[in-house]
């Protein structure tokens, strides 16, 4: 009996797990099963929402680092494509302090022989000259005859941005790493770190120096000096405390942006005075390369101020383009630079016209999240302008409409910016004008003069439809 009796015992067990219940007519094995995986999904879960937790906690220390802690965040990336202007050796030798020096008084002597033609053989003999057997107080000495910008040691960086705290980082991309940080007189600065990817640190460390290192314009953003010991390469700006204009579009601004008309319009027209300068006032001739609403930074007053000299290209008087690879940002480099490699400042112009359609639109370059139709930005403004429906393509979130004639006047100068040929865009100084004339695009004297070769009816005809749309519209006709 007892034998018999444990039998029956160890078969239980099995005959129980196979048995079906009453929940649902499911076998117990099933059912333990199910909550087995249930547990599990819930622990995984509960580990999800942690990380997305400290994740989220992460990204709002770095908000709370700038100004007002009201900048809002930017969820998607845009693409960026660059590539190296030269192959580098591995081996490249870093930047000593007397080197950079070079560079400066390299720019200075270019300053004062504006007529003469840049001969690089010449003022590396004269400038490795001048700089051999120089010391830290020579460099210093050098400096403040320089009148501009100062040394820093590395120590001073690392006391001002509190170590490299990550708590202090406003900004990061390929180039570096951008610190927020004190300096011991209680300025605030941005500190930019390079990365020195195979001597790419070097290279934009000269590119910077040499392009901006004395320009003081109020739309670009001010050098203030810079550091380098042993590998690391630091530049060191002024702070610009309100944000990018990409987190200001792009960002959760709620439903109404607080970018007005006015201020994307007092946006756009210091933008194009920075870039005007650029061109036209400085010799030889700085083309930034790589405009885009990211580097374009702001204040409390929404004064904007161009940043990132790091893909900039010097073009002298003498040369109306420089070949070179192609380096900027998917969406805002301009078609003729991409497949010729050709750069003048063209390029620059073809890119603040992506940027003004950005700034009129609410949306990005590149937008796949769209639907086909309207994922390039700049096919479905021309085909929205050809069907005059171009009032449609106001961004939805600026809450007081601008009058018709402002939104025309500013698809209008996007469309002369980024025409496909480059020789019939507009200079940077003729975009300022344009932005800034009430009257333009329908100045009286232009369409007096037209009136009078036509007749009285196809002059009323044109005054209920403004011609300067017309014509943008129609030159888009007229190529297909």
């Amino acid at each position: 009996m007892s034998v018999s009796g444990s039998d029956t015992t160890t078969t239980s067990l099995p005959q129980k797990l196979v048995s079906k219940t009453s929940f649902l007519n499911l076998k117990l094995y099933v059912i333990i099963a199910i909550i087995l995986i249930s547990l599990l999904l819930v622990f995984l879960l509960i580990f999800i929402c942690i990380r997305l937790k400290q994740t989220k906690k992460k990204r709002n220390k770095v908000l709370a680092q700038q100004s007002s802690g009201m900048i809002p965040l930017v969820s998607k990336e845009i693409v960026e494509i660059k590539a190296l202007d030269r192959k580098e050796k591995e081996g490249i030798n870093l930047l000593k302090k007397n080197e950079i020096i070079e560079a400066v008084v390299v720019e200075i002597g270019e300053e004062k022989n504006e007529k003469k033609k840049k001969k690089s053989g010449e003022s590396e003999d004269d400038v490795s000259c001048s700089a051999s057997g120089s010391d830290v107080s020579s460099s210093v000495d050098l400096q403040q005859n320089i009148g501009w910008g100062r040394w820093y040691s590395l120590k001073e960086l690392e006391i001002a941005t509190r170590g490299f705290s990550e708590d202090n980082v406003i900004g990061e991309g390929g180039y570096g790493v951008v610190y927020r940080g004190v300096l011991e007189d209680g300025s605030v600065v941005a500190v930019k770190s390079l990365l020195n990817n195979k001597g790419q640190a070097e290279k934009e460390f000269r590119v910077e120096v040499e392009a901006i290192g004395k320009v003081r314009h109020k739309n670009l953003v001010g050098l203030i000096g810079y550091c380098a010991e042993g590998a690391r390469r630091m530049l060191v700006y002024e702070y610009v405390d309100n944000g990018n204009l990409e987190q200001w579009l792009h960002g959760d601004v709620g439903p109404v942006s607080p970018l007005t008309w006015d201020i994307r319009m007092k946006i756009a027209i210091g933008t194009a005075k920075g870039l005007a300068y650029l061109h036209e006032g400085l010799e030889p001739k700085v083309v930034h390369r790589d405009v885009k609403s990211s580097n374009i930074l702001l204040d409390k007053n929404w004064n904007p101020k161009v940043s990132d000299f790091g893909l900039a290209k010097l073009l002298g008087s003498d040369s109306s383009y420089v070949t070179t690879r192609v380096m900027g940002t998917f969406g805002y480099v301009s078609p003729d630079y991409a497949s010729t490699g050709m750069l003048n400042e063209g390029s620059d112009v073809y890119s603040f016209g992506i940027l003004l359609m950005e700034m009129i639109t609410g949306r990005s370059p590149i937008d796949y999240s769209r639907p086909a139709g309207e994922m390039n930005l700049v096919e479905w403004f021309k085909g929205m302008v050809a069907s005059r429906h171009g009032e449609e393509v106001l961004d939805p979130l600026i809450e007081v409409q601008p009058s018709v004639r402002a939104i025309k006047r500013a698809m209008l100068v996007c469309l002369r910016c980024i025409d496909l040929d480059g020789n019939k865009r507009p200079k940077m100084g003729q975009v300022v004008h344009m932005l800034e004339a009430e009257d333009f695009p329908f100045r009286t004297e232009l369409r007096s003069a037209r009136d009078k070769d036509r007749s009285p009816s196809y002059a009323v005809e044109s005054n209920k439809v403004p011609y300067p749309i017309k014509h943008a519209g129609g030159s888009d006709a007229r190529q297909r």
